[in-house]
């Protein structure tokens, strides 16, 4: 089943000449996940997940560019709130949703292990240089990197809850005041660089917002294999199962919500359970969806217990599964 975390695709990319070999700039107001890929022979490498603050560039290939094509895909961190976007285009390539490294027959008509899943790619045009840069954009375009980085720590400040206007690099007396704030509640110095205040808005910001959907984040040592169920339609329904890597987070149902609960299963590949609770559900031991929960044992199936989570009121929730079950995350 794929774990798909894209809604939007802006191909908004804009390239000219730099030092490092490919090196990918953030002239928007989101923190970046991207992925690259380029084409060896009769297979495609794949690699990420390099991230990228606002205002920023990093290196994302490091060796001289001599493939014959590259490409790229970025997403926002499921820290923003709201629809998450992300920059691609039309070439089909293999992730992971944790840190990877793949090399996959460009023949092949699936991703090779469970894990994995494609993801739509933009062609980069490197005019046959050795080193190239490369900047995603937004729209409405960002003037500079310096205005990415002010209004990329307003979004994740709004993200948070703070009540501040438009997300852009004007002076704002409520976002100095909010980011203040911020800074005394973590006990950050007064004049802690964007690169700090980034790193901590964004784990503040993983806590309390979830973008559109039903997100699982892996916060074990191991891969964990997870089941959702719901009442859709005056009918219960569960499906499974989503591999998650550990440290990784995926999105296993991407419409807003649309329902006040949602039920969980999380267990070890081993198939013991570290997320569940004394809503029963029927579940199989392979890949499914099931309709109703009655007679699963009559029906051939098996009995699970599943925990509940309350999504009344939110188009966007994210479940994080610690070894001892899942966590109870702050409100907002």
């Amino acid at each position: 089943m794929r774990l798909l975390a894209a809604l939007l695709v802006c191909v908004l990319f804009g390239a000219t000449g730099a030092q490092a070999q490919l090196k990918l700039c953030n002239r928007t107001s989101y923190v970046l996940y991207a992925a690259t890929g380029y084409m060896q022979g009769v297979d495609a490498v794949t690699q990420g997940w390099t991230r990228i603050v606002p205002g920023t560039c990093q290196v994302a290939i490091r060796d001289k560019l001599t493939a014959h094509g590259y490409f790229v895909y970025a997403r926002t961190s499921l820290g923003h709130g709201g629809m998450q976007r992300a920059w691609g285009g039309g070439q089909a390539l293999c992730v992971k949703d944790a840190d990877f490294a793949l090399k996959v027959p460009v023949a092949a008509r699936r991703c090779p292990a469970d894990d994995t899943f494609d993801l739509p790619f933009a062609g980069v045009d490197t005019h046959r240089a050795k080193s190239w840069s490369m900047t995603f954009d937004d729209m409405p375009a960002q003037a500079s990197m310096k205005d990415a980085t002010q209004a990329g720590l307003k979004r994740l400040l709004k993200d948070q809850g703070a009540k501040l206007g438009a997300v852009d690099a004007k002076p704002d007396k409520a976002a100095d005041a909010a980011l203040a704030a911020f800074k005394k509640r973590l006990n950050m110095k007064a004049d802690a660089s964007p690169s700090d205040l980034f790193d901590a808005l964004e784990t503040e910001a993983l806590k309390t917002s979830a973008p559109s959907g039903y997100s699982v984040c892996d916060d074990t040592a191991k891969a964990i294999w997870v089941a959702l169920a719901e009442k859709k339609q005056n009918a219960w329904v569960a499906r499974g199962w989503w591999k998650i890597a550990p440290g990784g987070c995926a999105r296993a149902w991407s419409e807003a919500l649309s329902t006040d609960k949602i039920y969980i299963l999380a267990q070890t590949p081993g198939g013991v359970p570290i997320a569940y609770g004394k809503e029963k559900f029927c579940t199989t031991n392979v890949e499914f969806e099931i309709q109703g929960r009655q007679d699963c044992k009559k029906r051939g199936l098996v009995e699970s217990g599943f925990a509940e989570t309350n999504v009344k009121g939110l188009s966007g929730f994210t479940a994080h599964v610690s070894e001892h079950g899942l966590v109870v995350m702050p409100k907002r």
